[in-house]
């Protein structure tokens, strides 16, 4: 058996964790620069606010009372971390799917209750994490993603975990289910489908096999068979990363060459640290400009380069360095750019990187890597960087509702008095 659990609302329910004050209110986060709604709870979708919504019609939402945030990132990584790690104490086998999702593999638990083990996994993460979550359990992962959202839209008369273990569970549950809501059913092709008369996933199952795989190809066919209680997606093991990424829009257009070299350097310097985190190295670093494509009247402009590093790096110095090269080969004077970032390729684990047998990084940046990194441990901005960075503040998005950092930055820790 497979089971998939689902925090709830977890942006809103992150914020509601360090704010019981606002448990049943209506709580939206939005997105970077406080652009719009990416992130509801159930009493803000009850008054209609909709994904998407650009934050500055919430204004007339405000006689409702209701709260809105900037996105506090490093507090719900921090939150999403806490509430994995109860989860994979009832199970070795699972799959971090999102932020907020992951699945657990059931194996030889046949004499289980799984019913009451799904509701004392919600009661332990409620207990360590003060985050409300959703509990399906089927043979597939699709039919536990089915499961999932039965269990959050009946949460009151199934107490948040439903438990698919019966053909006539699994038939009732996908008559239930309209097509557009299953699990890699996209918008586009459920309307594909719904103009052959498929209206629900049950109608789904029911199409041929060479039907959907001609159509919808070997993965289309893989989720009938999932849906139809065949297992076909196993538990997906973490693949190491073929590209990291660090970029960023700014609150303003951005004019001055100096403040965007800035954060090109920075956004290198963060690639740096999350491929030493990983304990990987990369051999190409790419960086990108976009000028604000809505502001029509202005001139456009977007370009790209990819540079080859020399030797294969994890140094803040090297990528910086070879990131401001790259930065100099397309940018152009007078536009207003809105958007930049850097991208490294061609990441190899620590054991297997690539020398260079005429010319190789001065080996003392390893050390003096690792010397930053105790440095900086836990802090949100760093205490010690390069001089081509500002060491005033790393993310400069417009968060001008930002709640406290709670569990990730000393001077935002609860005081209880």
């Amino acid at each position: 058996m497979f089971a998939l659990v689902d925090c709830n609302n977890f942006y809103a329910s992150s914020e509601r964790a360090f704010q019981p004050e606002l448990n049943g209110k209506p709580v939206v986060v939005l997105s970077n620069n406080d652009g719009c709604v990416i992130a509801r709870s159930n009493e803000a979708k009850d008054l209609g606010i909709k994904m998407g919504l650009p934050a500055f019609m919430l204004k007339e939402f405000l006689k409702d009372d209701i709260h809105i945030f900037s996105s506090n990132y490093e507090l719900y990584d921090d939150m999403s971390k806490r509430v994995m790690n109860t989860l994979a104490e009832y199970t070795p086998e699972v799959e971090v799917y999102s932020i907020d999702e992951i699945f657990l593999k059931f194996t030889g638990f046949q004499n289980y209750n799984l019913y009451e083990y799904g509701i004392d996994m919600r009661r332990k993460v409620k207990k360590n994490c003060w985050i409300p979550v959703s509990v399906g359990f089927a043979p597939t992962k699709a039919l536990a993603k089915v499961a999932n959202k039965i269990a959050k839209k009946f949460s009151d008369k199934l107490n948040g975990v439903y438990v698919i273990d019966s053909d006539e569970k699994r038939i009732k549950a996908l008559k239930w289910l309209a097509i557009e809501d299953v699990w890699g059913i996209g918008r586009q092709l459920s309307k594909k489908l719904i103009g052959w008369g498929v209206k629900t996933a049950y109608d789904f199952t029911q199409l041929d096999d060479y039907t959907v795989e001609k159509q919808l190809s070997i993965v289309g066919l893989r989720l009938k068979k999932e849906l139809s209680g065949l297992n076909y997606l196993d538990l997906e093991e973490t693949e190491r990363k073929k590209a990291i990424a660090t970029t960023r829009s700014f609150a303003h257009d951005e004019y001055s060459y100096d403040n965007l070299a800035e954060r090109v350097s920075t956004f290198a310097t963060r690639c740096a640290e999350k491929l030493r985190a990983e304990k990987s190295y990369c051999s190409k670093i790419e960086v990108f400009v976009i000028t604000n494509q809505f502001k029509v009247h202005e001139m456009q402009y977007a370009n790209k380069v990819i540079v080859n590093l020399p030797y294969a790096s994890n140094s803040n110095i090297t990528l910086a360095k070879y990131a401001r090269k790259a930065l100099d080969v397309i940018y152009k004077p007078g536009y207003g750019y809105k958007k930049t970032g850097v991208v490294v390729h061609g990441i190899t684990p620590q054991p297997y990187r690539q020398g260079n047998l005429f010319l190789n990084e001065d080996p003392r940046h390893e050390k003096l890597m690792r010397v930053m990194d105790t440095l900086n441990i836990s802090k949100m901005d760093p205490v010690v960087t390069l001089a081509s960075n500002d060491l005033g503040k790393r993310e400069k998005m417009l968060r001008e509702r930002l709640s406290q950092c709670y569990t990730t930055k000393w001077t935002d820790l609860i005081e209880i008095s």
